[in-house]
């Protein structure tokens, strides 16, 4: 049995025909599902870097492309950040700097609409390719949209098939929205994260600040609340790591050079800085008028700029560094702004988000209450030291004194009673020592502690919140010095000194520090009394000690320059011989 020739053709003809479509199905089946597993993998994970790098990698196996890249837009409007793949390293080293965005890939930064081309050499948008780039011909673009922000661009080049198709762009336009929904939640999530630093941040510098605690090693193992510890400089550091910036500066009130009343200068100044040539910055003053930290000091309103100079106003950062995105937050206290926090970005770094802005202004409010309300506890402590010390010294003068005043009321009275021919006998007795002798001598014992006790009272009255009175520099030069003379010279006082002229009060301070070196360098003495006196037309510094005494040969310039002091005021210097050693200097001058 036979069948004609023409059928049997035109049936093997419809037979191809249905396999071929059979075949374009199962491949748009696998493209398809590729797609759903690019898909499934991108939303995986929620770092941001991640999730750009693995749709790079999606859209070259998913289209069929030799080179991907993502372009994410900056604040400028340029390429911020470029993902690629394809080229190995050296390669992209030997190109030099990465694309900015400009022709072909700029036209789809300025159009959002996908772009398809068979080749890029014959467009009139093309700019061309560095040296040691590799050849490319076909193209394809589509735009990334995160809701309704164009966040980047998606470019595949040198289609494995030879061309793209439509079926391509299509493809990689769900991908794209895919990578949108994806990158909108790997920012939430960068949000959520960074939001959780912030109250960690907040935590920390209140606990800090309100406990005495030793500081975190990884912060420099500064002591919390000490000395070592700068609050201003903690929340300049956690702000540079958080907001991911490349400096970061806190602005205060120069108060000195406003003090100084120059019309005209500048009132603000670098107080912090963090990050690139922070040395440089540190105590740089800044104009209160056209710059941003000047703007938000006297508004009190945060501000975040893509360009401090798109603003109409300067930032001290722009005088150093390209800078592109600023961000300027104030240090809000409980009597008005404190300071202002700047954090900046290089040109070309993504802006900073209003998330960021919002974050930054309410940690930079509530650390500079939290600092506010330390130094509030600081004062009442000092406040309360200083209560305290007025009791006892109340207390000491009060009772203690007083009885003492009359133990010696009543051995002058005693002595006054016995004769003057009464003498001791017994353990108590020395060959011709009389009865009045003896109480003299115990009476004088009484008025030097009494003496003592008045220094001791004059002593607690020197609170920390006098630190800057006569007394208390005198006593802070006694300190200073007593390591080197090696016991604690005795200090006594009579009269007020508080009183005295700001260049009378110069000249007693620095000849008391130079006698006390002199004994110190000098003398070898095992003992040494100061004694300060003042009435109402003269001041008499008295300084003694049991050393060797002044040589007759060696420098003088430390008593000329005493002596001068002392011309100077109308008064006179006087050394003279202990008794049986040592030195006695008289520093007298006119008030």
């Amino acid at each position: 049995m036979t069948f004609p020739d023409v059928p049997r053709s035109e049936l093997d003809v419809l037979l191809g025909q249905v396999v071929e479509r059979a075949q374009e199905v199962m491949g748009i089946q696998g493209r398809l599902r590729g797609l759903l597993r690019a898909t499934q993998l991108i939303g995986a994970d929620l770092g941001l870097p991640v999730v750009l790098r693995r749709v790079v990698e999606a859209a070259t196996a998913l289209v069929g492309s030799r080179y991907a890249a993502l372009g994410v837009i900056g604040a400028d409007g340029h390429l911020a950040e470029f993902i690629h793949t394809g080229m190995d390293t050296e390669a992209v080293a030997a190109m030099g700097p990465l694309p900015q965005g400009k022709g072909l890939l700029g036209a789809l930064i300025d159009d959002v609409t996908p772009i398809r081309l068979p080749g890029i050499g014959a467009d009139d948008r093309a700019a061309g390719f560095p040296p040691g780039h590799p050849p490319m011909e076909s193209f394809l673009g589509v735009p990334i949209r995160v809701r309704d922000e164009v966040y980047g661009n998606l470019y595949l080049t040198e289609s494995i098939r030879g061309a793209f198709t439509e079926e391509d762009e299509e493809i990689a336009e769900a991908l794209a929205a895919a990578a949108g929904a994806a990158i909108h939640n790997a920012r939430l999530y960068d949000i959520a994260q960074a939001r959780h630093l912030w109250l960690e941040a907040s935590a920390a510098i209140t606990h800090r600040l309100l406990t005495p605690l030793v500081g975190d090693p990884a912060d420099g193992g500064e002591a919390a609340g000490g000395a070592g510890w700068d609050p201003l400089r903690f929340i300049a550091r956690r702000s540079h790591a958080i907001l991911d910036a490349d400096m970061v500066t806190i602005i205060q009130p120069d108060t000195g050079r406003a003090m100084a009343g120059a019309a005209g200068d500048p009132d603000l100044r670098v107080a912090v800085a963090v990050g690139a040539d922070e040395a440089a910055l540190l105590g740089q003053h800044v104009a209160a008028e056209a710059t941003l930290s000047g703007h938000v000091f006297s508004t009190g309103t945060p501000m975040r700029v893509n360009s401090a100079r798109d603003a109409g106003l300067e930032s001290i950062l722009s005088e150093r560094f390209d800078v592109g995105a600023v961000m300027v937050v104030p240090l809000t206290g409980s009597h008005g702004v404190n300071g202002v926090l700047t954090a900046a970005r290089v040109t070309r770094r993504a802006a900073f988000t209003v998330d960021d802005l919002d974050m930054a202004a309410r940690f930079a409010h509530q650390a500079s209450v939290a600092m506010e309300l330390s130094d509030a506890r600081a004062d009442h402590a000092r406040l309360v030291m200083a209560d305290e010390r007025e009791r006892i010294a109340a207390d000491l003068h009060d009772h203690v004194i007083q009885r003492l005043f009359a133990t010696g009321l009543s051995l002058q009275s005693l002595s006054a009673a016995l004769g003057p021919n009464v003498t001791l006998i017994g353990r108590a007795g020395r060959a011709g020592d009389t009865a009045i002798s003896r109480i003299a001598g115990s009476i004088r014992e009484l008025d030097d502690t009494i003496s003592q006790i008045r220094t001791t009272i004059f002593g607690l009255h020197v609170s920390p919140l006098s630190r800057g009175t006569v007394r208390a520099r005198l006593m802070q030069v006694v300190t200073d010095i007593t390591p080197g003379l090696g016991a604690t010279p005795g200090l006594r006082f009579a009269g007020l000194l508080d009183g005295l002229a700001d260049d009378v009060a110069e000249d007693l301070v620095a000849v008391l520090r130079e006698s006390l070196s002199n004994v110190a360098r000098h003398a070898g003495a095992h003992s040494t009394q100061v004694e300060i006196t003042a009435d109402s037309t003269s001041l008499t510094l008295t300084v003694t000690d049991d050393g060797v005494g002044v040589p007759e040969t060696g420098r003088r310039s430390g008593l000329a320059n005493m002596c001068h002091r002392a011309e100077r005021l109308g008064g006179s210097l006087t050394i003279t011989p202990g008794r049986p050693s040592g030195t006695g200097l008289v520093w007298t001058v006119r008030i």
